[in-house]
């Protein structure tokens, strides 16, 4: 009890300029998830969570990688998420899934790798298919995915194929996930090969740099989860036949993205932008005050 209360003590009081300590050291430095009830808290990309639960290392229908990262947590819907979308994948033809990064074991931000995934609902699912479910520790940490997009960011590669489709649409379908984030060529490739009475769950599939080798999941913020800040709708709105297979999804993969034109030199100084902080330069005070307490739990 005097232990706990000296951690508490220790994270609300206050500190001299520039000694409090970042939020992705401290939440790093957790090898196990809160001892409360679950419940992610804050945004995808500024908060933490607690009673967060692992995905074990191995199951029948996944495995989880990179195990020295410590990221295979998440909320409990999270994990039940992955646990059935691995059983799907056998439906489709795989083994199971390459589950890669979850969360930290009490969410909050990484030291590396994310600026989301803190509050115990996203994971990246990769696109190799599995050969093994047995892979050891070792393994896990030297094998890696398939880039699906090519290099010049406009196609799809020979890796791709119907089973990642079929994958990201029975993920999509799902209700309960709000976004599933992947290279714009795959998007592209979804929207030719879709049947046209069918493409609502397309409007959760969103194009995004940097997913050339996974996709990711974001799930919505469970019923009764009143410390979660749902994220906006990006896409038009589905009552208005909206998925994302338009204008904007050509955008991704145009000239105009691709290769901008440098802009013209200007004669006037620019003006000095003040500081943003990000993930990497939070402090425990940049983040929901739930948090701290999330941090002392024991």
């Amino acid at each position: 009890m005097i232990r706990k209360l000296f951690l508490i003590a220790s994270l609300l009081a206050p500190l001299p300029a520039g000694a409090e300590p970042l939020a992705n050291k401290l939440f790093a430095a957790e090898k196990s998830p809160s001892t409360q009830e679950s419940m992610p808290i804050g945004t995808y990309a500024k908060g933490c969570a607690a009673g967060n639960v692992e995905l074990p290392e191995t199951g029948p229908t996944w495995q989880a990688m990179r195990l020295s990262r410590n990221r295979n947590f998440g909320q409990p819907t999270l994990v039940q998420f992955l646990e059935d979308l691995s059983v799907t994948a056998t439906k489709i033809g795989w083994k199971g899934l390459y589950i890669g990064d979850m969360g930290q074991p009490r969410g909050g931000p990484m030291n590396s790798g994310h600026a989301s995934h803190q509050i115990g609902l996203d994971a990246d699912i990769w696109m190799l298919k599995p050969a093994s479910l047995t892979l050891s520790r070792k393994e896990r940490e030297k094998i890696s995915s398939v880039a699906v997009r090519s290099a010049d960011q406009r196609s799809v590669t020979k890796y791709y194929s119907p089973q990642h489709a079929a994958l990201l649409k029975a993920a999509a379908s799902d209700p309960r996930v709000d976004r599933i984030f992947v290279a714009a060529a795959v998007k592209i490739a979804m929207c030719k090969t879709a049947k046209a009475s069918d493409t609502k769950w397309l409007q959760k599939i969103r194009p995004i740099y940097g997913h050339d080798t996974h996709f990711h999941v974001r799930l919505k913020c469970p019923a009764g989860a009143s410390l979660c800040q749902t994220q906006k709708p990006s896409v038009s709105d589905l009552s208005k036949g909206g998925n994302g297979c338009d204008e904007t999804l050509a955008y991704w993969v145009s000239d105009a993205y691709l290769n901008p034109p440098k802009p013209k030199p200007s004669k006037k100084p620019a003006k000095p932008r003040p500081p943003v902080k990000s993930a990497r330069t939070y402090v425990l005070a940049d983040l929901p005050s739930q948090c701290a307490a999330v941090l002392s739990s024991r």
